[in-house]
This record gives C-alpha cells, sequence and structure tokens, in this order.
C-alpha cells in the first residue's frame, strides 16, 4: 500500500507563500554582502523579514498571509499537483532541521517517500559551473551515474552545465532530487522542460521553498544552495569560476560541517580555478565516484560497480560460475561441463572486458563492474 503523502502545518506553508510576496522586495536588498545574502536574511522571522524587505507594505503583506486558510492553501497545492512536507513532519529531512537558515516547509513534485528517505549518508550534492567545458559535463555526468548506481541519492539545482549532467547521469543509474530556485512546478531554465519531467517520473524528486507557480528571483538561487548543502553529506563541485554561485553552496556545506570535494582540472583552465582553490583548501580529491563513497563512508565500505560492455550467454555463464566461488579454470571448466581450454579462454576474456581480476596466484575474482 502506498504510503500517505507527507503534509506541512498551514504555519510553515504561509512562510512560503509569504517569500512568494516578498520577492521583489527580496530582489533589491539580497546582496552577496556579509549581512545581506538571501541565505542570511532568511533566518529572520516573518515580520522582521517583511519589515525589512518591504517596511512600507509589510503590515499588509503580512495579513494576507496570515488570511490564507488550511484548505485555501491545500487547495493550490492540490491544483498544482504538488505536496508539501515541514518541520513538523516526522518525515521531513533530519539534516535541514540541524541548519539555522533551514527552510520551514519543502514543496515538491515527484516521489515524496524521496524526501523521507533521504539521510545524509546516502546524498552527494554535485554542482558546478553554467559554462562547463566537454570534460565537466563528461566528468558530472559519470560522477552521477555512479554515484546513483551505487545506491546514492544525487542532489543538485537543474541549472544548465554541471547540474543538468550530474541529474542525467543520475536517472542512467538511479534516483535525483532537484532543489529549484523557482516554485517546484516550474521547471527552470525552460530549456530543461524534459528534464524536469524525467526526475518527476523516474522516481525522483523536484523540490523547493517557494509555493506553485513562483517564478525564479536572482536571490532564489543562492538561498536554494543552502538547501542542497544541507541535504547531502558531501558536496562535490566540479567545475566553477573563481567567483561561482557553486562556490557558496561549497561554503555553505563547509559551514554545516558536511564533507567537501572537488574534482582537479587544468591549472590554465578557468572553469577549473574554483575546484582547484577548493583543493588547495584541504577539500577531498574527486577523481571519480570511488573517491566520493571513500570519503563519506570509509575506504572500501561500498564499491563503485561500472557497467561493462555486453556479454554473450557462454561468457555470462563463466562470470556467474566465478560469482559461484569458482575461481579457476579446471573449477569452472568442472562446473559448467565444458573443456578445460574454453573455460580458459573465457576466463581471460572476461579480465580483458573488466568483469574479472586475476592474482598473482592464478585465481580469478569478482571486479566492481557491472554487466
Amino acid at each position: 500500500m502506498a504510503s500517505a503523502a507527507p503534509r506541512a502545518c498551514p504555519a510553515c506553508l504561509r512562510r512560503s507563500w509569504l517569500l512568494a510576496l516578498l520577492a521583489p522586495y527580496l530582489e533589491r536588498i539580497a546582496t552577496g554582502e556579509p549581512g545581506s545574502r538571501s541565505p542570511e536574511l532568511l533566518r529572520l522571522a516573518d515580520e522582521d523579514l517583511a519589515a525589512l524587505a518591504a517596511p512600507k507594505v509589510a503590515a499588509h503583506v503580512l495579513g494576507r498571509v496570515r488570511a490564507l486558510g488550511e484548505a485555501e492553501l491545500a487547495a493550490e497545492l492540490e491544483a498544482a499537483g504538488c505536496w508539501a512536507c515541514c518541520r513538523h513532519d516526522e518525515r521531513f529531512p533530519g539534516q535541514l532541521r540541524d541548519a539555522a537558515d533551514a527552510p520551514r516547509a519543502l514543496i515538491g513534485r515527484g516521489e515524496h517517500r524521496l524526501l523521507s528517505e533521504l539521510e545524509p549518508c546516502g546524498a552527494v550534492t554535485v554542482v558546478g559551473s553554467r559554462r562547463a567545458t566537454s570534460y565537466g559535463r563528461e566528468v558530472a555526468r559519470a560522477l552521477g551515474r555512479e554515484l546513483a548506481a551505487a545506491g546514492m541519492v544525487v542532489v543538485s539545482g537543474m541549472a544548465f552545465g554541471i547540474d543538468g549532467c550530474a541529474h542525467r547521469g543520475a536517472l542512467d543509474g538511479g534516483r535525483t532530487v532537484a532543489v529549484l530556485g523557482s516554485g517546484p512546478d516550474v521547471p527552470y531554465p525552460a530549456a530543461h522542460r524534459s528534464l524536469w519531467r524525467r526526475i518527476v517520473e523516474s522516481g525522483g524528486a523536484v523540490v523547493s521553498e517557494l509555493p506553485p507557480g513562483s517564478t525564479p528571483w536572482r536571490w532564489a538561487f543562492p538561498a536554494r544552495n543552502r538547501i542542497m548543502a544541507a541535504l547531502s553529506g558531501m558536496t562535490v563541485v566540479v567545475e566553477a569560476a573563481s567567483r561561482s554561485g557553486s562556490l557558496i553552496t561549497a561554503d555553505l556545506a563547509a559551514e554545516l560541517g558536511r564533507d567537501l570535494g572537488a574534482v582537479p582540472g587544468p591549472v590554465t583552465s578557468r572553469a577549473s580555478e574554483g575546484p582547484n582553490a577548493l583543493l588547495a583548501g584541504g577539500a577531498c580529491v574527486v577523481r571519480d565516484a570511488q573517491d566520493v563513497l571513500d570519503a563519506m563512508l570509509g575506504v572500501g565500505v561500498r564499491a563503485v560497480r561500472r557497467a561493462g560492455p555486453a556479454i554473450d550467454e557462454g561468457l555470462a555463464a563463466v562470470l556467474a560460475a566465478v560469482e559461484a566461488g569458482e575461481g579457476s579454470p579446471d573449477g569452472v571448466a568442472a562446473a559448467l561441463g565444458i573443456p578445460g581450454a574454453e573455460a580458459a579462454a573465457a576466463l581471460a576474456r572476461l579480465e580483458l572486458l573488466g568483469y574479472l581480476s586475476c592474482s598473482s596466484l592464478g585465481v580469478y575474482s569478482r571486479t566492481a563492474q557491472s554487466l
């Protein structure tokens, strides 16, 4: 039986609608300066935030929000095909409760159970430049695919470049969560509508602290970065210029005590300035998904299973025999009733294809590469 959708209390939901009403005012006062960054502003209580952002209309805006009833809020969510979860629901991610500037509620589309299942040790945030190089796009997609295949949930922001590639890779191997700077029912950028649909329809989720129908604002992107950083146990920066928004996510992750990783790149590449600087500051070196798993879970605790080339039925039978414990040509030959030379040739072929490794004693064993 399907589990019931999570619920958000009216008080927490009203905060989301307040942010939507204050959005144009926040656009004017949210800057990159200390004390006026959007994650810092969003730590303020409703009355203080309204008074700071829109002093002339604060009372009117607060009155409109307080007039929203539970039935009206529920109707708007239902009309948009959305669900909501707040900090008063036990299914709200615990790692968000730890953050001082955490959203009161998350509104989403897609698989709501994924939200409640998220644990820091089971999620990785992958971010980077919108103007990614071919190297960055390839690395991001491979990271997304291999991390998802290893059972991790990949979190990103659905932007052009690194974000989109990480999501697409994750969809090839498992599940992903997109955190938007718009309403969860408003795909942004619009060119990623098909990606948004794939995430929603494939067991993933799209979440936002803004209500349905909300258009994106500049201040909302640094704000959503704090959610991305908090949801995961590790944030990985693939490519980023020295003054990139992705580095905001990295800073927020570090402030929360989360692990921080970066993909090294050419020292002559502007796209690698950010991650190279993070590495110089002590971030974990991320060459592939195995580096991420080792940093988060411990070396060798979980292995990446990389998909290999297709094999025929004969090779598949030999591979199954090795998985069952037969590590020598004679053992495989006896188990399958085939000539020893045929078994030896098949084992050598499987080793060349990456499915097996052979010890110095001539004993074959299974690698992490999956079919």
